[in-house]
């Protein structure tokens, strides 16, 4: 109780947990229904449904399906496709670090709840004003997300089968639109959107001379170049007001 109180003294006032369980079923609902456009895509480009399923099960990062799959449609090595899905989930390991203080969770807890480390899961859980709502964010954001995720996973696999070639009706565009439509609101400061802008050019340029897979390798380097560059921009503002302190002293 103790532990609990000091965590609420820290980061604000308690919060009903009909609240918390609303927020993370709108979060996991609105997010789990985009499985159905990962089941479309994952049959459009020739995976079959146990094995779209399987990776909705296992592998649970929409991201890194969608960047698996679009690798493998475009004609590009597993391997390469792999890499590609892999550094884009590396992610989650970071989140599972900052999670591991915030929810405090159980040993013996702990490596289930890490299948659930995701953007979503995390998002909800940071938000949250105590270590309990927390722990009922992340719980109903995973649980809904992962039930809801695999299911529409199946029923877009099965339904992309019967209706035959999805290129045709446009469904391979489904993925892409909904990772867009919602990164985008996501997007709020300058360098939010130098990020994504500079990534979009760096993996659609590159698209006619790499091999399928390596460009979304390449525009993750998207992030570490805009840092560098506005660390660059505000360390040179430092350097001249220190310059004219020096030169001001000399006289």
């Amino acid at each position: 109780m103790a532990e609990q109180t000091a965590f609420a003294d820290v980061r604000g006032e308690d919060k009903p947990d009909a609240a918390v369980v609303r927020d993370a079923l709108g979060v996991g609902v609105a997010v789990g229904l985009s499985g159905f456009a990962f089941g479309v895509t994952a049959a459009g480009s020739g995976v079959t449904v146990l094995q779209a399923c399987v990776l909705s099960l296992l592998v649970f990062t929409g991201a890194s399906q969608f960047a698996l799959v679009g690798a493998l449609a475009a004609g590009g090595n597993p391997l390469t496709a792999a890499a590609g899905a892999f550094f884009l989930g590396v992610r989650n390991a970071f989140y599972g670090l900052r999670l591991s203080q915030l929810l405090a969770l159980p040993r013996a807890v702990r490596p289930f709840a890490a299948q659930w480390v995701i953007d979503e899961t995390t998002a909800v859980a940071l938000a949250q004003p105590t270590r309990r709502s927390a722990r009922i964010g992340f719980t109903v954001t995973g649980l809904s997300l992962y039930l809801l995720w695999n299911l529409t996973t199946l029923l877009g696999a099965l339904g992309a089968q019967a209706i035959g070639d999805t290129d045709a009706w446009g469904l391979d565009a489904a993925g892409p639109a909904v990772f867009l439509a919602l990164l985008a609101p996501m997007l709020r400061t300058t360098t939010e959107r130098a990020v994504a802008g500079l990534a979009v050019l760096l993996g659609l340029g590159l698209l006619p001379v790499l091999p399928a897979g390596a460009p979304v390798l390449v525009a993750a380097l998207a992030a570490p170049a805009v840092l560098f560059l506005e660390g660059r921009r505000k360390g040179a503002p430092r350097d001249a007001a220190h310059d004219d302190h020096t030169e001001e002293e000399s006289r």
